[in-house]
């Protein structure tokens, strides 16, 4: 379950509220992206709190974004989440699709690629090795729990990304815009063929979509499209949110979690589009 960080009016009552829900639910993971230019919560802030507000669930970034920080920075934040958690961490990381966010955080457009971001991502995993990358006494720290640093799964919604990132990825933060099974089946195919050919272990394969539940669902859809994809034409956006994301009843919404589950996802990440927290006590209830 994805906490609702991209609705409007957030206040600390209702992520906490969100964070002991989800941990005291049927969920497998809490989790949460980033945006620069926008009025979410600043991720990593968020980390720390939600490590405090949580004892089981494990802990999702869906997705940060390396090249709008310091890669050296950004290994001690996430050293320092996997620490307060006890080791529940899992990082999501993409490239990002807004310039904006870029533009905000002072970094150069031109490492806006998978490349840009995979060096960053290794000089995350030299700085939770312990290695020498600044000139300092001691090593930057702290060390994560997990040995070697938390897993990270690259966010994609296309081949080419899922065949750059078999070199140096543990898995899969996918999405899909439609609920396509069959679609993000062939992804994963294709993630377990280049994961095999480049010599790694299997790789985690998860995905996301939008979901509502109650009256109106895709009409409450359209609304959070409308909030979130505001560097979209509003044309463009209406024409999505026809199809995007599911709003159905419980039955069908099993239907759908057993058919991902069919393709070997090991895990869903569901997307809310209220910050109403019957949004999952209903969902925990189909999960019953």
């Amino acid at each position: 379950m994805t906490l609702p960080v991209m609705e409007p009016d957030l206040d600390a009552a209702t992520l906490e509220s969100w964070s002991r829900l989800v941990d005291d639910g049927p969920f497998s993971s809490l989790c949460f992206g980033e945006r620069m230019a926008f009025d979410n919560p600043d991720a990593l802030t968020l980390l720390g709190a939600v490590s405090a507000w949580t004892r089981r669930v494990r802990i999702a970034t869906t997705v940060l974004v390396p090249q709008l920080h310091h890669p050296v920075q950004l290994a001690k934040a996430i050293a320092t989440g996997d620490l307060l958690s006890g080791g529940r961490l899992s990082v999501g990381v993409g490239v990002g699709g807004r310039e904006e966010d870029y533009r905000a955080a002072g970094a150069e457009l031109s490492t806006k690629t998978m490349q840009g971001m995979a060096d960053r991502v290794a000089t995350m995993r030299r700085v939770w090795a312990g290695d020498e990358v600044v000139d300092a006494v001691r090593p930057v720290g702290p060390p994560p729990v997990q040995a070697g640093g938390p897993e990270i799964l690259v966010g994609t919604m296309g081949p080419k990304t899922v065949r750059h990132a078999a070199s140096w990825a543990d898995g899969l933060a996918g999405v899909t815009l439609d609920c396509d099974v069959t679609g993000v089946g062939r992804l994963f195919e294709q993630a377990r063929a280049d994961w095999g050919d480049a010599g790694r272990p299997a790789p985690r394969l998860t995905t996301s979509f939008w979901f509502a539940v109650g009256d109106e669902p895709r009409a409450q859809i359209h609304r959070h499209l409308r909030h979130y994809m505001n560097w979209l034409p509003t044309d463009l956006v209406d024409a999505l949110a026809a199809t995007a994301g599911f709003a159905g009843t419980s039955s069908e919404l099993l239907d759908l979690l057993k058919r991902f589950e069919d393709i070997g996802t090991d895990e869903v990440q569901l997307i809310p589009t209220s910050s109403d927290r019957t949004q999952v006590e209903r969902i925990a209830e189909v999960l019953a």
